[in-house]
């Protein structure tokens, strides 16, 4: 296209202000990766007779995600970082109530 110069820079599609998150980045695509193991997690211990520590572990991560997300979703920058978070914290939130639903940290 004729009159764009290309810096030569990659912009990162979470920065869609143009201004660098590279905290804010981490956290949010953490609370995503942790909810959604929460999740499968919550999918197994809900499908399958799993031991205490499944259950344990998913009831940590779920919460992990919860709070962390609930925290990110506070100090985020952009639009694109808050759908990770709150894709994020929703996986993570049925996950810990399905771990709850077993016992959550004293099954």
């Amino acid at each position: 296209m004729a009159g764009t110069v290309d810096s030569g820079r990659r912009h990162n599609i979470l920065n869609s202000d143009g201004q660098p998150h590279p905290v804010q980045n981490a956290l949010a695509i953490l609370t995503l990766v942790v909810g959604l193991v929460s999740f499968a997690l919550g999918m197994i211990v809900r499908n399958a007779h799993t031991g205490a520590a499944v259950i344990v572990i998913t009831t940590a991560t779920g919460l992990a995600a919860c709070l962390v997300g609930l925290y990110v979703q506070m100090v985020s920058a952009t639009r694109e970082q808050r759908v990770l978070i709150v894709t994020g914290i929703i996986a993570g939130f049925v996950g810990l109530a399905i771990a709850l639903s077993k016992g959550g940290f004293a099954p």
